[in-house]
């Protein structure tokens, strides 16, 4: 075979995502309030393109109608369900566990013992985790004005309300503020004396012991023997009341009194407050119950929130406009360009819209216990399952559901939450959800008599006559994961709350 250069003639197949296909695909990930950000930028850059009237009355679709209905697969979905989507891998997770109350850091979070509230054993409504009320940096901000007559001590007090987390201590130390302010220590330490004479009382705390300690000297009860009680508050997260009491030298009498009052005080004085990240979360679709004249269920309305989606058109007479104006062929190709894309655009939010509903309305049917009945009725739910019922790849499903919300009658939740890992049931037929369990075993813990606390093995065996099949280090993870202490913990804790 000789050397030498030539010329070969190959034919190939090669699959290339154009701009607007990559750009359907970020689409479909998008909630309602960013799309209308996107909306924002697309009419900045496209002339034919703006805003509609208000956004239609919202159609209510039925659940059984979608199932029926056979929708226009997208130009991202018909890419992804041919296999081409490696980079894309769906993600099934577990969802969160409820959120827990936070520490302050020093491992006494539930210092009194106190055994959490009745919960309704769902997961938490976003709408109560975000709120538009005064923060507490803005409420102690306008405090320090009246309050420090020095304006030295002014500004270091100001910059020390900014170092406070949520819960309103202080975590980093004094020492470090007052060089990085390149003050002196002294005066470091009276700004934070302006700091925690401030509303409410036992901010700028830099322990669990200080804060308390305020709220006792605010109360007038801060004597010899409450200090020696908050300076030993690791005994009484232990139980040890017989050592305390010994340590504060007074009766049982003195002694429950003592717990008393430190039970009206507050560990986390800065949670009365807004949190300054928390933004409130807008649901993007609506779940109702359709119900007859006489009031009985006839199935559930899905519709997305057209109050977060704005309506975008195309200017046609803006554009016979300017195509009698194009004098040469660049002018006349760039409107042609500009009009392409504005059709596109439309097109593919449409699209968009009509993916989101049905993804939607398959969780609904798959999840009718959850919305009928509560949490205790949620199935273990896949993306598999849901993209095989559509018609669609995992990949689209998974981004459907990415940053959107559904609300009903129950609240607000992140559409992730409906696809929850299976436990195995106990007559081993099918398979219940995490979220499930999560709740029976709640439910058990907060009716347990205080005299006879349920071990984890206990709880083992009154699950498996719910019909759950767990092994004990199972229970125990997701007694953690719902912020439930050991039986040990509960015991201490409902001894304590009997003193009162």
């Amino acid at each position: 075979m000789g050397l030498g250069p030539r010329l070969d003639l190959r034919q190939s197949q090669s699959l290339v995502m154009t701009p607007q296909l990559q750009q359907a695909i970020k689409l479909l990930a998008l909630s309602n309030l960013e799309i209308e950000t996107f909306i924002g930028e697309a009419i900045e850059a496209n002339p034919l393109l703006e805003l509609g009237s208000a956004a239609p009355e919202a159609v209510p679709v039925e659940t059984e109608d979608l199932r029926r209905t056979t929708l226009e697969s997208s130009p991202v979905d018909q890419l992804i369900g041919e296999g081409r989507a490696d980079d894309d891998r769906p993600l099934d997770i577990d969802p969160a566990a409820l959120d827990r109350d936070r520490d302050t850091g020093d491992g006494q979070a539930d210092w009194l013992g106190e055994a959490r509230g009745p919960g309704s054993g769902e997961g938490l409504d976003i709408a109560e985790r975000g709120s538009g009320e005064e923060t507490l940096a803005e409420h102690l901000h306008a405090q320090v004005g009246p309050v420090a007559r020095d304006p030295a001590h002014a500004f270091v007090a100001h910059a020390l309300i900014d170092q406070l987390d949520e819960a309103g201590y202080l975590t980093v130390p004094l020492a470090e503020v007052a060089g990085d302010l390149g003050v002196s220590l002294a005066e470091a330490e009276a700004g934070l004396a302006v700091v925690q004479s401030l509303d409410p009382t036992g901010v700028g705390a830099r322990h669990l012991g200080e804060c308390l300690a305020l709220q006792a000297r605010e109360a007038d009860r801060y004597d010899p023997c409450m200090a020696r009680l908050l300076d030993n508050l690791e005994l009484l997260g232990r139980g040890e009341l017989a050592r305390l009491k010994r340590m504060c030298g007074v009766d049982d009498e003195d002694f429950a009194d003592m717990l008393a009052e430190l039970r009206g005080y507050d560990p986390k004085p800065g949670l009365r407050f807004a949190s300054g990240g928390g933004e409130t979360v807008v649901p993007d679709v609506l779940v109702r119950a359709r119900t007859d004249p006489q009031g009985r269920f006839q199935g559930w309305d899905i519709a997305l929130n057209q109050a977060t989606l704005p309506r975008l058109v195309i200017n046609r007479s803006y554009y016979v406009e300017l195509r009698g104006s194009c004098g040469d062929k660049a002018s006349r190709g760039w409107l042609s360009e500009k009009l392409a894309d504005a059709n596109w655009l439309v097109k593919a939010l449409d699209q968009r819209q009509k993916t989101i509903l049905k993804v939607a309305a398959e969780i609904v049917t798959q999840q009718d216990g959850f919305f009928r009945h509560g949490v205790a009725h949620l199935k273990p739910l896949t993306l598999r399952t849901v993209a095989e019922a559509i018609g669609m790849h995992e990949s689209t499903v998974s981004r459907v559901t990415s940053n959107k919300y559904l609300n009903c009658a129950r609240g607000t939740y992140e559409l992730k939450y409906f696809f929850t890992s299976g436990v195995a049931s106990a007559d081993g037929e099918g398979a219940v959800s995490a979220e499930a369990v999560k709740a029976a075993i709640r439910q058990l813990i907060e009716a347990e008599d205080p005299k006879a606390i349920l071990s984890d093995d206990t709880l083992v065996d009154l699950l498996k006559e719910k019909g759950f099949d767990l092994a004990r280090r199972t229970v125990a993870k997701y007694r953690e994961a719902i912020g439930l202490g050991s039986s040990v913990q509960r015991r201490r804790q409902k001894a304590l709350a009997g003193m009162r």
